[in-house]
Parts: structure tokens; sequence; C-alpha cells
């Protein structure tokens, strides 16, 4: 790329000034009918579009890289730009090319970001798409989540810990943070989200405060409960200056703040919402639970379903209410039909609103908008009828905008284009001056052909056309066979090969008055559809509102739907410290299983008095990770006010879920199986209260059996013997040594999930029974997995010579001692039962033998393999 004196054109001056006040951006500068990018710009967007790289003034030393696309496609190309990870500015003309000489001024009219767009394409629309902001302090850590494009705007303060778990659960699009931070909070994010790092005065306190005063127009934070968090106050408000310096300064949707409390919601950390699969699989073609539950309707029900999901409720009256609208809708099977009817008419009234807020709503959105309006009455009888107190509550919030609809209904056309300076979105009768002008163009057609008429009468020329380009306006055309009978008083405009074009003086008069009415027309109905949109705005507050009832119908009414399509049951929530769960399903296996196969069920019992751990044995693939996970789902399923997969469950409620499943090596940072094992459990038992449920999974097997036997046995001490807590604990695992423990802690049960021996075959049963189980089977998968036939037999031979005498009081087998495996192996090696038969052979002279003796003999070994 040339240095500063390659850019001494005009227009490169302009674009160097502008692209000097945006520099961590990509700059889309708007020439003519397209937005041009130079220099590294250009050579980021033209691999990221896959358009051509050119370039201006090739050879020179103004020479610069040069790709631009055609301005109509911005919606198509945008949305690639951001999903890359860049930051587009986009800069327009703005004024008329055609009333200027010289530059056309121009300036940057949206900055937009990963976390921060209106753009229907970048959005994702069962999706929230948040930016956030953290605040790193000693004492404490704070963060905000905004999307602008719903107006929801979130803040909490906590731990460090607690507020990553949050970002982690929320999946902002994009983060901000102060500079000084960037060191740490780039090392914590930046694989996984965009970041961006602002100057430190923006994260000042009393900066922060005051732009949270003056968006909310109040004296004080008091009455979003957010007063006495200061470090959330500071990210808040730092996203609210965020929004001034790319260009969105119309705010008024965000009329707000709310805080996530952490004593509100069930502890999650980040391991259980990634071994869970709350919301993600963590393989890819997986299904997560939400997939499952998520029968929603309208975006705002799936987006807010999202939320649900990743902060369950731990307060008893509030689950209780969303149980009784899901019990309402589960019986009532006409009201569900009639209010599913009802909710499909209904778009994004949460993501319009908005646009109507900050102006960029299009007439056909406008139109959309009055028809998911349109709906709220009916739905409001509908709720409001029922004998159900909760449902009445939810018909109470919704307000149906009445004098909105009827007058978007009133002045609107129902064939609205897409753009509001198109013409032909305002309805007749609402303008005079609109109506009169229309008549004049609507008139043009036959005045043209009466003209045409006329012409063809007075000079004979029966192949004449008026016609009309943007070069000339309109033009008679006459071919050159009759360009003898042209009238002296026409004004030749052009010479074609076959033809002559002329101009009139009535022509031209027309031409005026036409394309006048015509830019009037454009001029009226804008007026007229931005006055609309204005009064429109009026009603944002009630119709966000209304977007959260629907949301939180929509939600309700899925978990209904779910629940009679899968044979769920309304759980029995209490204040107890029980979980009494029975025939329990896993609700996402149980969805994956081909129509000839049914889940096995499975009862679970815990408590803090006498059942308060279960060490559950088995066989690898038996079903334990399952029978886990599906406990703590249903748990969660049940605090989020669904509805569960089980005959019965009595649940108390949990206010924290630990998970430690499955393997999680991060071995990209150099940690290995058994060292993220270890953080990982070492934050469940940092962290545990009364109410904890957890799961572990295998602990210790990712270092040597001595070590591990020894970590699990300490970790199932320690659980039981806690002089706080009594957490309720599901301890899978395949040392069996810890079926000892029940003989010294009274609240440690043992269970295993059982198998069938048949023959040297097993069968897995999948059904939790009292009891240890004495073998791991490990071998016997190896051979179910296709393990070739030398090693299952050479891991069969080691077993037991391992576990000779073991139950004697005799030193463990020096491993000197066992016995070498031999290279060769022969044809009675693959299968044990052919031993007697080698012995038989082995006694045989086949040169002294007749035929009828070889055939007794067949028959000899073929008994022996029978009877073996």
């Amino acid at each position: 790329m040339a240095g500063p004196a390659a850019f001494e054109t005009p227009l490169m001056k302009q674009y160097n000034a502008i692209k000097a006040k945006y520099p961590g951006a990509l700059l889309l500068f708007r020439v003519g009918d397209f937005y041009e990018t130079f220099g590294e710009d250009a050579i980021k967007a033209s691999a990221v579009l896959d358009i051509t790289l050119t370039k201006r003034g090739n050879g020179s030393a103004s020479e610069i890289e040069l790709a631009g696309f055609p301005h109509h496609s911005l919606d198509n190309y945008l949305p690639k730009l951001v999903r890359a990870g860049h930051r587009v500015a986009i800069c327009d003309q703005l004024e008329d090319p055609r009333s200027v000489k010289g530059i056309v001024k121009r300036g940057v009219t949206e900055l937009v970001t990963p976390g921060v767009s209106y753009n229907d394409n970048v959005l994702e629309r069962k999706q929230n798409n948040f930016l956030a902001s953290v605040v790193l302090q000693k004492n404490a850590t704070g963060v905000s989540f905004l999307d602008i494009s719903t107006g929801e705007f979130f803040a909490a303060q906590g731990s460090e810990t607690y507020i990553f778990k949050l970002i982690q659960s929320f999946a902002p699009a994009e983060i901000i943070f102060a500079k000084s931070n960037r060191e740490k909070l780039e090392a914590q994010f930046t694989d996984a989200y965009s970041t961006f790092a602002l100057d430190e005065w923006v994260y000042a306190f009393d900066f922060a405060q005051e732009k949270l005063l003056n968006q909310f127009k109040t004296a004080s934070l008091k009455g979003f409960g957010i007063e006495n968090m200061p470090e959330a106050i500071t990210a808040a408000g730092a996203i609210l200056h965020y929004l001034e310096a790319t260009e969105h300064k119309d705010t008024q949707h965000i009329t707000s703040i709310s805080r996530i409390d952490e004593e509100k919601y069930v502890w999650l950390d980040k391991f259980t919402i990634r071994n869970l699969e709350l919301v993600n699989p963590q393989q890819e073609g997986g299904v997560a639970l939400l997939q499952v539950l998520d029968h929603t309707l309208t975006p705002m029900g799936s987006r807010q379903l999202r939320k649900w999901m990743i902060l369950p409720l731990k307060e008893l009256s509030s689950i209780a209410e969303r149980h009784a609208i899901v019990d309402t809708f589960f019986s009532e099977q006409e009201l569900t039909e009639k209010l599913t009817e009802e909710l499909r008419n209904i778009t994004d009234l949460e993501r319009l609103i908005s646009k109507v807020a900050v102006g960029r709503i299009n007439p056909r959105e406008l139109l959309q908008l009055k028809k998911s309006l349109q709906r709220i009455a009916p739905i409001k009888k509908l709720i409001s009828d029922q004998a159900s107190p909760q449902l009445q509550k939810v018909g109470d919030l919704l307000h149906a905008c009445e004098f909105l609809v009827e007058k978007i209904d009133k002045e609107l056309r129902d064939d609205v284009s897409i753009h509001s300076n198109q013409g032909g979105i305002i309805k007749d009768g609402i303008n005079a001056e609109l109506d009169e002008l229309r008549g004049i163009s609507g008139s043009g057609k036959d005045y043209l052909l009466q003209a045409q008429k006329r012409e063809i009468e007075r000079t004979g020329i029966n192949s004449l056309k008026i016609s009309y380009n943007k070069v000339f306006g309109y033009y008679l055309e006459v071919s050159n066979a009759n360009k003898d009978k042209v009238p002296t008083d026409w004004i030749r405009k052009q010479t074609l090969v076959n033809a002559e074009r002329y101009i009139t003086e009535e022509l031209k008069v027309y031409e005026e008055k036409i394309l006048g009415a015509e830019e009037k027309i454009g001029a009226i109905e804008q007026k007229l559809f931005l006055d609309l949109v204005l009064q429109a705005a009026d009603f944002t507050a009630p119709i966000q509102q209304n977007a959260r009832a629907i949301a939180m119908l929509d939600c309700l009414l899925s978990f209904a739907s779910v629940a009679r399509q899968n044979k769920y049951v309304k759980p029995d929530l209490n204040d107890s410290k029980v979980i009494d769960i029975k025939s329990g399903r896993h609700p996402v296996i149980e969805k994956q299983l081909s129509i000839s196969e049914s889940y096995v069920p499975n009862d679970i019992y815990l408590d803090n008095e006498t059942q308060q751990i279960l060490v559950i044995t088995g066989p690898n693939m038996a079903g334990k990770s399952a029978l886990l996970r599906q406990t703590a789902l249903i748990v969660l399923m049940a605090q989020i006010g669904s509805f569960v997969p089980a005959d019965a469950a009595t649940l108390g409620i949990v206010d924290k879920v630990f998970t430690r499943v499955g393997a999680s090596d991060n071995l990209s940072k150099g940690e290995s199986t058994f060292m993220v094992e270890m953080t990982e459990t070492a934050s469940i038992l940092n962290n545990l209260s009364d109410r904890s449920l957890i799961l572990m999974d295998e602990i210790g097997r990712g270092t040597s059996t001595y070590d591990g036997v020894s970590i699990a046995w300490a970790i199932v001490e320690y659980l039981h013997n806690h002089k706080d807590f009594k957490p309720k604990t599901l301890f899978a695992t395949h040392y069996h040594e810890l079926n000892q423990l029940t003989e010294d802690l009274v609240r440690v049960k043992n269970f295993n999930v059982s198998v069938r021996e048949v023959g040297d075959k097993i069968i897995f049963m999948r059904k939790l029974k009292s009891g240890g189980s004495e073998h791991s089977f490990g071998i016997h998968v190896a051979q179910i997995a296709g393990m070739p036939n030398k090693i299952v037999l050479r891991a069969n031979e080691i077993l037991h010579f391992l576990e000779k005498d073991k139950h004697k009081n005799e030193p463990r087998k020096k491993l000197e001692e066992l016995p070498k495996s031999t290279n060769q192996i022969s044809l009675f090696e693959l299968d044990p039962r052919h031993k007697a038969v080698e012995e038989i052979l082995q006694k045989i002279d086949i040169n002294t033998m007749s035929p009828v003796e070889a055939l007794l003999k067949l028959n000899e070994v073929l008994s022996a393999l029978k009877k073996s």
C-alpha cells in the first residue's frame, strides 16, 4: 500500500480523513451506486466476500487496492463481514450528488459490530445478539448485557467465576472492556468471542452512572435494583457510551435495566452447562435439551426459553406459577389449539418495535407489526376467560394498542414495498394533495395515448411512438422512412440507425408536470409514513410488554406441547431436601431411540439424612452417565417450569448443580485430562451448599489406579463428612473398591447398573439396582467394540493372572511373573472353546485312519464343541 503522498486526490483525502476516525473498522465508502473499500480493507473484503480485487492507478505512485459492490447488495454482504468478526463502518453520501459541485459530503452513518446491529441478516431469529461489557476490580467483577435489537438490558455483579459463568451462559456476540483489562480478558475470551478494548475513562463510575440516569430519565437507580452494584453500573454505562461511539444514538427503546440476582437462580457453573448440553450439544450433530423443549411459535418465545434454560429458578412461588399455566394448557386441549393458531400469526414484536423506536422500520415491517398486534386482543380474551388466576395475570399485561392498529390499518396499504421512497404505500383518502397528484400521475397514460393519436393524425405517420428515458425524458420516435413528414416545430434530439427521436414543447410541459407530481407524491408519502412511525414509537413500552407476555405464554405452551407428546408429568416441588424420581428417563436420549427401542426408566432417591450419596458401579456402556445426566436434567426442567420425563417426581428445591462428567481435555492449552478433571472437581468442592446436586462420573480415571481410587475415596468421604453441608451426590465409578465405603459411611449407598451374562457375552439391562458390581466387563466392551480377537484374548489372560487368588492375603502379583505373549497366534487361540478340539486332534494319526474312523472322529469333535 502506498504512503501518504499517494493519496492526493480530493476523494482519497476525504476517505483518509474518515478512515482515521475509525481505525479498527473496515470502511464501506459510498461512491455513486457502489460501496468501495480501499487498501487493506479491500484485501480483507475481497477475501471474505469473494469479490474481485483490483487496483486503482496501476503502476503509479498512487496505486492502491480496490474492491466494491453495488449499494443495493449491502444487506447481502454486510452480514458476511460482521460474521467474519469485522467491525464495519458504513460511510454514506450525506447530500444529493446532483445538487453539489465537487466532492459530495460523506460521513459514517452506522458502525456495525458483531454485538451492535439491527440487520436481520446479521441477527439470529431464535437467539439474542448480546453485547457484553466487563469490569474487573480487586473486590468484585461487573458485567452488563444489551441486545440493541430488542432493548433487553441486564446487569450483574459478583465473583470473577460467577461473571465468567454468566458470560458463557449469555454467549454474547461481542465483549468490550477497559484497555487495562485487555491482557487478562483477551486471554480468557478471544478464542470464543469478538472483543474490543475502550479507553479507561469510559469505565469511570461517575461517567457511567450519569449515562444510565440520562438514559432512563431518573434521579437514581434504586428502581432498577442496581444502586449498590458499582461494577455493574460501570459496565452498563460503558455499553451506552459504546452505542454512541458506533453511531447508534437513537436508544429510546432501551427503557430499563434488569438485575441478574445471583440469589434468584440456580447456580450452574460453566462445566455443568457444557456437560449437560443444556443449550448446545458438545458433539457436532448432537442434540441439546433446548432442541427437545423448544416448540415455541414466535422468535420472542424461543429467545426467552433459551434464557430460562440458563437461569433456572429457585423461588417456589415463581416455579409454581409456571407449572400452573402449563397444567392448564396440558389439560385444556381446545384452549391450546386456539392459542397456538393465534401465536402462529405473531412475528417478532420485540425487534419490530425496536426498529420503530430508532426509525429503521420499513413499510412492510410496519404492516407486520399491525398484523401481529391484531392478534393481541383475541389472545387476551382467550386467556382472561380462563379460571386460572396465573393466566389472568398474564392477560392483564397485554395491551391491544387499538389506536395504533386502527391508524396503520387506515393509512398503510396492504401491498406495500420494502422501501418507503418508492411510493404506493399510503392509502387514498388520507391526504387531499396526495390524491390530486395521484390523479395527475395516473392520467398520464391516457394523456400520452391521446397526444400520440393527435400527432399521427396531424402528420400521417402511423408508426409514430411516444416513449420515455432518463436522458431526454418523453420523446417521439420516427422511422427513417417517415423523416420527411416531421413538422418543423419538432426538435430533433437523437439519431439512431433506423430512426430519429424528437421532442416537442407540449411533451416538455407535460413532463415537468408529471415528474413534478411523482416527486411530490414521493415526498408526501415519505412524510406521512414517518409520521406514522413516530406515532407508533409512542407505543414502544406497551408493545415491549406485549412481547414479554407473549414470549412467556409461548414458552409455557411449548412445555405443555412437549409434555403431551413425550408423556411428561407435573413434578411436585417443595422445600424439602429430597429428590424422589419414579421411572425417570433421559429427555434427549429417549428421543434419539429407534421406534423399536424403548428407554429403560430408573428410580432415583436422594436425601440429606439416609441416602445422600449413591456410589454407582457397572460396566462401561451400561448407562451410568445417562443416569447421572437425566437426574440433573429432570431437576432443572422442573425448576424452569417444565413437566418432566418420569412417572412421578417429588423434588426439593436445588440451588446448585455441579457436574464432572465426560472427557474434557484442554490439550491446546497444555492441560491434561487429569488436570482438567481435578480443576473441575476442585470448583465443585469449593462451592458446595446444603441443597446442591452433584454428579461425578469416573473421577480419577485420568491417573494411575492407586491414585484414582485414593482420590475418588477421599472425595466421597469429604462429601459425606462435610461439617456444614450434605450435598446430594451421584458418584459413578469403575473402582469397585469404593463399595466398601458403605461399611463406614452411613449415608453412602451402593447401586449398580445391571447386566446379564449369557455364555461369554453380556447384555446391558440399563436398570439400576441396589448393591455394588464386582466386575467392570471392560474386556467384554472391547470385544463388542470390534477390538481384534488377539488383543481380547491376551487381555483376558492378563486379567485372570492378576485376579487369581486376589481374595488371599498375599502380595499383589508382580507383572514380571506374567506369562509372556507369543507373537504366533494359532487357530485355536481365536476361541477358547477350541481347546478341547485341539486336544482330540493331537491324538489322531491321520495316516492309519480309515474313512469311517475319520467320520466318527469328526462327530466326536462336533460333540466336544457343543459341550464347551
